[in-house]
């Protein structure tokens, strides 16, 4: 592990959420984050020793709000809580996006409003340290009293209870605590609600499909390059002058990035060389990839205001003594973002797919049918474009909006939820689509490139050419295209395409 993230509450960012979500370094609270949670614990405890009735603290929960709970019953209720949320179903949520979750839920409470004592914080912390992590169902959670189900998978690990994952053995939690040198935590008051009201579920999905979508932003230009430089299209589209009179921020860094990305090719024709104007998915890659990135742009605002946001109830104002009930962990501004994002990745797929059709038909490229030599022997790539139209058709399902639905409940307590989850769900989802169609367009336009005079494309081209195919040979006669597909997507997933560009363009623009 290289160094480490030092939360306080308040400055997280996504690259460090990236670095803990894969397990590349250490995490560690800061000392004026401990002062902070130890000064809001001493409020919950004067509030105990007063009597005072106090929601989720000395009541029960949801539409048990008014059952009070005796001093005694506290410690009971707490675990209770966590046993009784950890309702969710599915499949487990992948390790990188528990630790995601982990890691925002300390952060939060380092925040100081949740009234929890700093043993909790070290307990999540001590998840992440050892590798421990919970058994998270995805599904279950409506996005509104925060992400409750999953969170409560995750706290079930502190105290014993439910299953992890330990060295590649899904095991449970007791033993594997037991094995890590740890113990069990008996929650107090306030801690259980702590830690399962709130917005981590979402946010840590949401947060990774924007880093993932970051990438894609960038990967989609350079396919389009490869595509423009392979059909002989122009450059003149990627001018500064059309960005100029519609100055969209998006459309402008798009512009910018294909100039680059061009830059000294042979292989781009001048408007009316070869066609008077280029088919759209050329002509309009700017203004179609552009808008994506004022999507892309604005979600990871609201991203990175969740990161250090404070989503639990009650929350404590140590400076006041005030406990006050409220609505944070509502997850309405993570669900509209997020099937915004959905969408946005969409398009990029979309676009996509119909520059791979220009690559795939001769009548549309002027090179041989499906990109094979022999072909009616051969079937060549054609079954590829038939992938990326399932999964650009399967995308405009995904895209329905979550955060138009809502179901009450705890018997109409929880009467408007928002779906947050769903939608954090569905964009991943989009975002494992759109890398698998813009790893086709990559892998055709390679093969094109082939049946081009490849010394005449531009250097960035050349580059990302020359990646794919030391991945990759040639596709001399027929071969299971699957393998292929997905060795071009893990270049695309993993960054590998993109740094390997940006080693001759400089930084490109998500």
């Amino acid at each position: 592990m290289i160094g480490r993230v030092e939360l306080d509450g308040t400055s997280l960012t996504l690259e460090d959420l990236e670095r803990v979500a894969a397990g590349q370094t250490q995490v560690a609270l800061t000392a004026e984050a401990w002062t902070r949670v130890t000064a809001a614990r001493a409020v919950i405890e004067d509030a105990l020793r007063q009597g005072k009735v106090i929601y989720g603290v000395t009541t029960g929960f949801g539409n048990f709000s008014e059952v009070p709970i005796s001093p005694s019953e506290v410690r009971q209720l707490q675990r209770n809580l966590l046993l009784s949320h950890a309702a969710g179903v599915g499949d487990p949520l992948p390790e990188p996006a528990v630790r995601a979750m982990i890691l925002l839920r300390a952060n939060s409470l380092a925040s100081g409003y949740s009234g929890v004592r700093p043993e909790v914080i070290r307990a999540l912390l001590d998840l992440l340290e050892h590798g421990l992590h919970p058994v998270v169902p995805v599904q279950g959670s409506v996005g509104a009293s925060g992400d409750l189900a999953p969170l409560a998978h995750v706290a079930l690990a502190l105290i014993g209870e439910g299953e992890v994952f330990w060295k590649a053995r899904r095991v449970p939690a007791a033993e594997a605590l037991g094995k890590a040198g740890l113990k069990p935590l008996t929650l107090e008051a306030k801690e259980g609600l702590a830690l399962i009201n709130g917005t981590q579920f979402m946010t840590a999905l949401g947060a990774l499909a924007v880093l993932g979508a970051d990438r894609v932003s960038r990967v989609a230009d350079v396919a389009a390059a490869m595509t423009c430089e392979a059909l002989r299209g122009t450059d003149a589209s990627a001018s500064d002058r059309f960005a100029a009179l519609r100055p969209h921020p998006g459309h402008g860094r798009a512009a910018a990035n294909l100039r680059r990305l061009l830059a000294g090719s042979q292989l781009v024709s001048r408007p009316g060389e070869i066609r008077v104007q280029d088919p759209y998915v050329l002509r309009c890659v700017p203004q179609v990839h552009g808008a994506g990135k004022d999507v892309l742009a604005h979600v990871r605002q609201v991203i990175e205001r969740e990161l250090n946001a404070v989503t639990d109830n009650p929350l404590v104002f140590p400076g006041e003594g005030l406990i006050l009930s409220g609505g944070n962990f509502h997850g309405q501004p993570l669900a509209l973002a997020l099937d915004y994002l959905a969408m946005a990745l969409a398009e990029w797929a979309d676009i996509a797919e119909r520059r791979i059709e220009r690559l795939l038909n001769p009548q549309l490229s002027g090179l041989p049918a499906f990109l094979v030599r022999a072909g009616g022997l051969n079937s060549g790539l054609m079954l590829a474009q038939y992938t990326a139209a399932a999964l650009v058709s399967e995308n405009k399902v995904l895209c329905h909006p979550a955060s138009v639905d809502s179901i009450p409940t705890s018997a109409n307590q929880e009467d408007h939820v928002s779906m947050g989850a769903i939608a954090a769900r569905k964009a991943g989802l989009v975002l494992a689509n759109t890398e698998r169609v813009l790893a086709i367009e990559l892998l055709c336009a390679a093969q094109a490139l082939d049946f081009r005079d490849l010394d005449g494309a531009g250097p960035a081209v050349r580059r990302a050419h020359g990646r794919i195919r030391e991945r990759l040979p040639r596709l001399e006669e027929d071969r299971m295209l699957s393998p292929d597909i997905e060795a071009v997507a893990g270049l695309v997933r993993s960054g590998e395409l993109l740094s390997a560009v940006e080693e001759v363009t400089g930084s490109l623009a998500p």
